[in-house]
């Protein structure tokens, strides 16, 4: 079967975006790197089944083979659920899990395609894996295939210039830096490109789905930083995302004077 290089998506209101698809070369090689990095915990904690060999090799070796399962599973799930679909190998390689209809990751598909990475290792060194990942057009393995998940490239490019969406009006959420801080460190990196791009185009939308869509972005906003509530009264929903966009994407930009606003008389 032919294979895939990007991996396009559409969302409902008809935003495309599309994303690089790891090669079997840039994963072998963040896989290798994972792997030294458990060989590591590994040769530590093989000095206490040493001693429990000597009393007993039999329980030495199930121990053995119950840590090396747990290793395996936690360290995979660990690192792609803090990580956000990344572990230290895939870091390295500029790689990442993601939801192959472009959805948020979800910790049941993180917990799928980990345990059935004992069934891609066999029978050995991720031969079942690597045959899947080489004849199946996303280059997923079998666990993939389970979970609904892809493995990506992440896109490295110059942030945008968006002081524009903003038209001149005043960002509130600037009066609250470590919200903005905890915006920016808790989205999840498409969302903000999404949202940026529904703005772009909000006058080709009709105005029913421009409604839904907005709502939609600005629910995820307020769930992943809370802003109070004199920050946010009166801004609609397509405010609050623009307001968000600017956060996320002018981090490092120098305070406008309208950003800060002379505290009220009492």
């Amino acid at each position: 079967m032919d294979r895939l290089n990007t991996l396009r998506l559409r969302t409902p209101e008809g935003i495309a975006f599309s994303h690089t698809l790891a090669s079997p070369v840039a994963r072998l090689f963040a896989l290798s790197i994972d792997l030294l990095t458990i060989l590591l915990i590994w040769r530590i904690l093989s000095k206490f089944l040493a001693g429990v060999a000597l009393a007993s090799p039999t329980l030495a070796t199930f121990l053995q083979m119950i840590i090396l399962f747990v290793m395996f599973f936690v360290y995979f799930s660990f690192f792609e659920y803090k990580w956000r679909g990344q572990t230290p190998g895939k870091l390295a390689m500029g790689l990442r899990v993601m939801d192959q209809r472009g959805l948020k990751l979800r910790t049941t598909q993180i917990l799928a395609r980990n345990l059935l990475r004992f069934v891609d290792m066999l029978p050995f060194f991720y031969t079942v894996g690597g045959i899947a990942a080489l004849t199946t057009r996303q280059g997923q393995r079998l666990g993939d295939l389970v979970a609904g998940t892809v493995v990506v490239r992440n896109r490295l490019q110059a942030e945008p210039d968006v002081t524009q969406i903003m038209g001149g009006k005043y960002n509130s959420f600037r009066q609250h830096p470590h919200l903005e801080a905890r915006l920016r460190q808790r989205t999840d990196s498409e969302i903000p490109e999404l949202a940026l791009s529904a703005i772009l185009r909000r006058e080709e939308m009709e105005a029913d789905s421009r409604r839904r869509l907005f709502a939609e972005f600005a629910e995820y906003f307020r769930s992943v930083s809370d802003f109070p509530e004199e920050t946010t009264l009166g801004l609609t929903d397509e405010q609050f995302v623009r307001n968000a966009v600017d956060t996320i994407y002018n981090a490092g930009r120098r305070p406008d004077p309208r950003d800060v606003r002379p505290p009220p008389i009492s």
